[in-house]
């Protein structure tokens, strides 16, 4: 039933079905808690509190206007990881984060995640300048 252990590691040759019970509870309480605990958000650059806007309204406003925005990054720059593409149900935009002073280069492709800034315009699309991001 239970693995045989090499003779010269100085483990018995068989676990007995007691000891094994007997840690069972304390593995199962560990590995409950551990499910549990709260993940705290990591903040890049500012942090921020207020409330989101779509991505569509974003992409309307007029430059210079400061706001938040929540989405998915489904792109980000290959090199250095100073811009980014966020996606929510309303549209795409890209941001910026080369003033920011961060850049996304460990944040993994797919996660959620809110990032406020200053509207700018790109050409004849606007873009977000990030000042921070937390996901």
């Amino acid at each position: 039933m239970f693995a045989t252990i090499h003779a010269r590691s100085g483990f018995p040759d068989r676990l007995s079905s007691g000891s094994v019970i007997r840690w069972l509870p304390l593995v199962f309480v560990a590995a409950l808690f551990t499910g549990c605990l709260e993940r705290k958000p990591k903040i890049l650059g500012s942090a921020f509190d207020g409330k989101s806007v779509a991505v569509a309204t974003a992409k309307q406003s007029d430059p210079g206007s400061r706001l938040i925005v929540h989405g998915t990054m489904i792109e980000k720059c290959p090199e250095a990881g100073c811009w980014f593409v966020l996606r929510d149900e309303s549209g795409v935009i890209k941001v910026d984060t080369k003033d920011a002073g961060f850049v996304v280069v460990d944040v993994p492709l797919q996660v959620s995640l809110t990032v406020a800034g200053q509207v700018d315009t790109n050409g004849a699309g606007r873009i977000l300048k990030a000042t921070g991001l937390r996901y």
